[in-house]
């Protein structure tokens, strides 16, 4: 039986082309919501769950990072995916007959600029693959779909237009969750270590947690706060920063962050992916 991995949304979304890049040699499992492929992992009916946490337009995805912390599952790998956006019609449509394109609402505002210029109405959905596959089934010439390619190869459409998205650079981050952590990996880049932490309720308490990553020379990427439990005193944040727990610097900084903290989990330490270490272009 070959390994799964889970992810939200249906095959052909742009969690599946993630699926497919980070671990071709898994089947795909897809879920409803992202609660559910945490589930699926936890349950053991997937191997992995690939699970969206930022796009480089949107911005952070809504209630993940509430979700990590408390699903008993570790991050072992990052996935970048470049987000094409594409018009999908049914076999034989023309651009010119589309009056309506569905997509998600994260990915209608992405094409805002692409849909005016052609006068075709925006038109909200659960998911883009979604609306793939129910575009197929309506075949209807004027409705279309906004989502991948690999979306219309599944469901039989034809591309009226290619790469419509207005930001260049739109690219979504995954995180690949698994039941066990594994801090044996040695990547080709930098090491990368996620964990959530709240601080102590004195003056200055963040101010000092942080201290010890510059001390230390560590280098903090990532550093996000959230409210836990609907209360506005209760403050949890994500951080994520570039080394190995076993690194020395690494450890002198999290022993000082412990001190300062009443909470500290360890959420995944994993190989920074090479999109990371990119040059960017024009």
């Amino acid at each position: 039986m070959s390994a799964k991995i889970a992810f939200q949304g249906e095959l052909g979304a742009y969690g599946h082309e993630a699926c497919i890049a980070a671990r071709p040699d898994f089947d795909p499992l897809p879920c409803s919501t992202f609660n559910g492929a945490i589930e699926a992992v936890r349950k053991g009916d997937a191997d992995l769950g690939m699970i969206a946490v930022e796009n480089s337009t949107y911005g952070r995805v809504a209630d993940v990072h509430s979700l990590l912390p408390e699903s008993g599952l570790h991050i072992v790998d990052e996935q970048f995916v470049r987000v094409h956006i594409n018009l999908l019609g049914p076999k034989g449509a023309q651009l010119d007959q589309i009056t309506d394109a569905h997509g998600h609402t994260v990915i209608l505002p992405q094409c805002a600029s692409f849909l005016r210029s052609h006068n075709i109405t925006p038109v909200a959905s659960t998911d883009n693959a979604r609306a793939a596959r129910e575009v197929a089934a309506g075949n209807d010439p004027t409705q279309g779909a906004l989502a991948s390619e690999l979306a219309a190869e599944i469901y039989g459409l034809d591309v009226l237009a290619k790469h419509i998205e207005d930001q260049a650079n739109n690219t979504t981050r995954f995180l690949v969750m698994a039941r066990d952590p594994d801090y044996t990996q040695r990547g080709q880049h930098v090491m990368m270590t996620s964990f959530v932490f709240r601080v102590r309720n004195i003056p200055a308490a963040l101010y000092k947690a942080m201290g010890g990553f510059a001390t230390n020379s560590v280098n903090m990427t990532k550093l996000e706060s959230y409210m836990v439990g609907g209360r506005f005193t209760a403050t949890q944040f994500y951080a994520e920063i570039e080394g190995h727990p076993d690194d020395s610097n690494v450890k002198l900084a999290l022993e000082e962050l412990d001190y300062f903290t009443d909470h500290l989990k360890l959420m995944g330490v994993y190989p920074s992916a090479a999109r990371r270490h990119e040059k960017p272009t024009d």
